[in-house]
Formats: structure tokens, C-alpha cells, sequence
């Protein structure tokens, strides 16, 4: 399966339309689960987000480590590295991880951002 990081409107399969918001997520912000799933078409997929970014098929190309839970902490388990691989590519980012945990407050990816993505 060919992902495409961009916002088309045409039909797509689920993981698709979560690949698609995932790839919108600036450098230096984050986004959770229940915002990626909203995004995506319905706001009870925050499991299925997870599915989707553990299967991931182009991790270079869609950064799955700037998702995270609702309080800030990243996955223990990880799909390319576990949660210490996840700290390092959101440090990289500009992120502090203290104790695995990211500042929502500060670093997560704002409803100004998200509207602009619905409108696109």
C-alpha cells in the first residue's frame, strides 16, 4: 500500500486518513491519540490510531513518534524502537521528554493548527 502524505478529500481507507493527519503534525509538536483519531473522521478511533502507527509501513515518511496519550506519555511500546527510540526522536524534534512524559501545555499540536487542517 502506497501512502501518500497528503490531505485529499477522496476515499480512503481508515488508516489512510489517520496516515494523513499523522503526516500534518509540525516538527516540535504533538499530537494524541484522541485528536488524531477526530481528525481522521470519527473521535472513537484512539485505539485504532494506535493500530494503525504500529503497522506503520513508511516510518520515515510518517512520524508516528510525534503521537501521544492524553496525558503526554509515550508508548511503552513503541513499533521502532520502544519508548526510549520514541524519546529520542522527540527530543531530536525539540521536544523534552522528561520521565517520558511531553508538556501537552506547551508542546501539543493546537485547535488553531487542527482547523486549518479541516479546512484544507
Amino acid at each position: 500500500m502506497e501512502i501518500k502524505c497528503d490531505d485529499r478529500k477522496e476515499k480512503r481507507s481508515a488508516y489512510e486518513k489517520i496516515y494523513a493527519v499523522v503526516c500534518q503534525i509540525p516538527r516540535g509538536k504533538v499530537a494524541t491519540y484522541g485528536q488524531v483519531a477526530a481528525l481522521a473522521g470519527n473521535r472513537h478511533w484512539a485505539r485504532v490510531v494506535g493500530y494503525a502507527l504500529h503497522v506503520n509501513p513508511d516510518p520515515d515518511a510518517i512520524p508516528c513518534y510525534r503521537v501521544v496519550n492524553r496525558m503526554g506519555e509515550v508508548s511503552p511500546a513503541f513499533a521502532f524502537g520502544g519508548g526510549n527510540r520514541q524519546i529520542e526522536l522527540l527530543e531530536a524534534d525539540g521536544i523534552p521528554c522528561p520521565d517520558g512524559v511531553v508538556d501537552l501545555k506547551k508542546y501539543q499540536w493546537t485547535r488553531r493548527a487542527l482547523e486549518e487542517l479541516e479546512r484544507m
